[in-house]
């Protein structure tokens, strides 16, 4: 794994919350940390409800992960567009996180240990 990238288990139960609908919560959930930038929770997709989120044509390449593909959260009020991504086949050397999905932190979507 890049030196900077590391994955551990994110101890308790986590929640992920859009438009008022609990989307999923998790005591399975990732702590992916990379460099300086903020951890970010990653969820099993089996504790997700996939029925609020669309699948986008959006993509990206990250060297050290991988081509992230993206999801929008389709809410009663608006489609957050692109504000899930997920690795579908990552290098190896994150593999932990194949099957995972992230929310991008926004005033919309709520990620949070309960």
């Amino acid at each position: 794994m890049a030196s900077h990238i590391k994955i551990n288990r994110a101890s308790g139960t986590w929640t992920v919350r859009a438009g008022g609908a609990v989307l999923g919560e998790t005591t399975e959930a990732l702590e992916l940390t990379e460099g300086d930038y903020p951890p970010v929770i990653y969820f099993p997709r089996g504790d997700i409800a996939m029925a609020f989120l669309d699948a986008s044509d959006e993509t990206s390449h990250c060297p050290h992960k991988g081509d992230a593909s993206y999801y929008s959260v389709v809410t009663k009020s608006r489609t957050l567009k692109n504000a899930v991504w997920s690795y579908e086949n990552p290098h190896k050397a994150v593999a932990g996180i194949k099957g995972y999905l992230a929310f991008y932190n926004m005033d919309e979507i709520a990620v949070e240990q309960i």
